[in-house]
């Protein structure tokens, strides 16, 4: 099977005319038969998207031609089969939603540092990292000595720092994320709250995955992605974790084993939370899903669409994403 190029990008710029370059890369994108997702606001743009590699250089090239988006960067990793479902370019108010007014990375942030310098960083005695991801995604991977705010959604990191940064007043704070749009907000918001010494991971953990030596990495574990890879690892090669269709929890081989692991309906994070009604009708829906791939057809259901970020993008659901 040919290896498809996936590709994670964001960017804070000016945006106006939305409708018009929501069509346009509607547009190029389906010329191209380009997957997944891109999100559009007057910040700017994020997403995360699939296909060739000749039409992830055109999809690209017409996303360089934006305004202010001409030295974007993207990460790019591969997937055997196809991650994603469609293509979506959505119009929204925030290209990561954090729902503080006046919070504008185009104005303020933090000072960016490479992933060759990361570790020294983090280990500095003054500095205190942390993890800007939802509590879903640092239950998988880490950084060593890393803070874990176990926030559900991204909307919640404003009120947990305010009370966090209440002990620990006078640290230096470096902040990490998948692909760096949500650590680049976060970075925003605690320069304005009054932190003047604020480091974020450039390129996100997966330029971090990308570039350094497994050898020399203080990353513990695997990295949640919002695709069908569900998780990927040291060189961005594809994880060991699968998707709990009916809570979306990311999975490892040991929830697997466990007796309320049932394919499609339950997992250990979930088996409590539904009714016998519900299970019923994930059942019936994993049945479905499953006779779509016998006869190669792709099964549309909501759980088994693709909801994409936080990758550069965390373009996915509240209850599911990053990828910036």
């Amino acid at each position: 099977m040919p290896r498809f190029t996936v590709a994670a990008l964001y960017k804070f710029t000016p945006l106006d005319g939305l409708d018009t370059l929501q069509a346009r890369l509607k547009q190029v994108g389906e010329a191209n038969e380009i997957t997944g997702t891109l999100l559009l606001a007057a910040e700017g743009i994020n997403g995360t998207i699939a296909g060739t590699a000749d039409g992830i250089a055109a999809m690209l090239g017409a996303i360089r031609t934006l305004p202010g988006c001409g030295d974007l960067e993207h990460k790019e990793s591969w997937a055997e089969a196809q991650p994603f479902l469609r293509l979506k370019v959505r119009l929204k108010r925030e290209i990561v939603t954090m729902g503080i007014p006046g919070v504008d990375p185009n104005q303020l942030v933090g000072s960016y540092i490479d992933p060759s310098e990361w570790n020294e960083l983090i280990t500095a005695p003054d500095v205190v990292t942390i993890d800007t991801r939802n509590d879903y995604e640092v239950r998988i991977g880490q950084f060593e000595g890393a803070v874990n705010p176990q926030t559900v959604s991204f909307r919640e990191f404003p009120e947990w720092f305010r009370n966090f940064r209440q002990g620990r007043p006078n640290a230096r704070v470096a902040m990490y994320c998948t692909g760096g749009i949500r650590c680049e907000k976060a970075t925003s918001f605690v320069k304005a709250e009054g932190i003047d010494e604020v480091f974020h991971l450039k390129g996100g953990i997966l330029k971090y995955l990308e570039t350094v030596p497994a050898e020399e990495s203080l990353w513990r574990g695997e990295c949640f992605v919002f695709d069908r890879r569900v998780a990927v690892g040291h060189g961005l090669e594809p994880g060991t974790h699968t998707l709990c269709h009916a809570c979306r929890e990311p999975l490892g081989p040991e929830d697997l084993r466990s007796d309320h692991f049932v394919p499609g309906v339950s997992c250990p994070h979930c088996h409590d939370r539904f009714s016998a009604e519900d299970r019923a009708r994930f059942a019936e829906r994993h049945k479905q899903a499953l006779l779509a791939a016998r006869r190669g057809e792709k099964h549309l259901g909501r759980v088994y669409e693709d909801e994409a970020p936080e990758t550069g993008s965390e373009t996915g659901s509240e209850t599911g994403s990053e990828a910036g």
